[in-house]
């Protein structure tokens, strides 16, 4: 077919191996790797930094310098879209990257901006900020003066609760759903999950729960999680089933889903919470449940 031909055959051999097309499409083993170091360091640099903040003595991190969970946000802002770029890597089908690369700048800009609006909404704790009541209704900022001050604290809070939880979870979800779309195989020996993948899906599950509910993105995962369900029924169409890494993720995202319902019901009648998130879309954030119920009592 010419030296065009034969240079895009080499390309592909090169890609794919001295491989059959069927073969060439398969998808890739479930990677145990990739998502169990996915998994912990969600848990103990995200989930865990501000549990971290609380136990560490205050001595050692004064109010004025970054706490302990900075530090672990910071090596989260690192180390998360290293993986994401792994995990790209290993995707059977050939995203775009240009989306791809565009989005590690935006998620890890989006994190970086959270990283200093959370750092100093965390610090207000000690000084009693409660996470239940609005930036206005807080009794340690309405009686600021000038009034311009308040201004600047919803400022932080603007950048911490809704500029920088956009540019992180958009490109975060899309990376993984872009992902996710690559994971769909016609061998049937792929189309289970093996035993650690089952044991991996709780705590991963567990995690997206807090990043829903604390993020306050439950339109977004909504939205990821029937785009993952449309491209799913829409592939069986071709006789095309999810892999054990598209299974992986698509059941962390169903108990995800279980998870925010049962924690909705749970808190639907209280009147403080109704209160701190009105409208429609009404899901309560643990750290807000924390401030009202638990450290109030202490």
């Amino acid at each position: 077919g010419g030296p065009g031909a034969q240079l895009g055959a080499s390309f592909l051999q090169a890609r794919h191996g001295s491989v059959s097309a069927d073969e060439a499409a398969r998808t890739a083993p479930f990677h145990l790797d990739l998502w169990f170091y996915f998994t912990l360091q969600n848990w103990v640099l995200d989930f865990g930094r501000p549990i971290a903040m609380l136990v560490f003595p205050l001595e050692w991190f004064p109010l004025n310098k970054p706490s302990v969970g900075d530090y672990f946000h910071m090596a989260y802002n690192v180390i998360t879209p290293f993986l994401l770029l792994k995990l790209i890597e290993r995707s059977p089908r050939t995203l775009p990257r240009s989306i791809t690369y565009v989005s590690i700048i935006i998620f890890i800009m989006g994190a970086s901006i959270h990283l200093v609006g959370d750092s100093v909404n965390h610090r207000l704790l000690f000084s009693g900020y409660q996470h239940h009541l609005s930036v206005r209704e807080n009794p340690i900022i309405k009686n600021l003066k000038p009034e311009t001050l308040i201004d600047s604290f919803e400022l932080l809070y603007y950048y911490d609760e809704y500029l920088g939880h956009c540019m992180w979870y958009i490109p975060f979800f899309l990376i993984l759903f872009m992902y996710f779309s690559g994971c769909f195989t016609a061998c049937k020996a792929e189309r289970w999950m093996p035993g650690p993948a089952l044991l991996l899906v709780a705590p991963s599950g567990l995690y997206y729960w807090y990043l829903v509910t604390e993020g306050q993105i439950f339109i977004l995962f909504i939205f990821t999680f029937f785009a993952m369900l449309a491209l799913v029924l829409h592939q069986k169409r071709k006789r095309l089933f999810l892999d054990s890494n598209g299974l992986f993720l698509f059941s962390s995202f169903t108990l995800t889903l279980l998870l925010v319902a049962l924690w909705v019901a749970w808190l639907w009648n209280d009147p403080v919470l109704r209160k701190k998130y009105p409208g429609v879309i009404y899901v309560p954030e643990p750290w807000a449940f924390y401030t009202l119920h638990v450290s109030s009592r202490h």
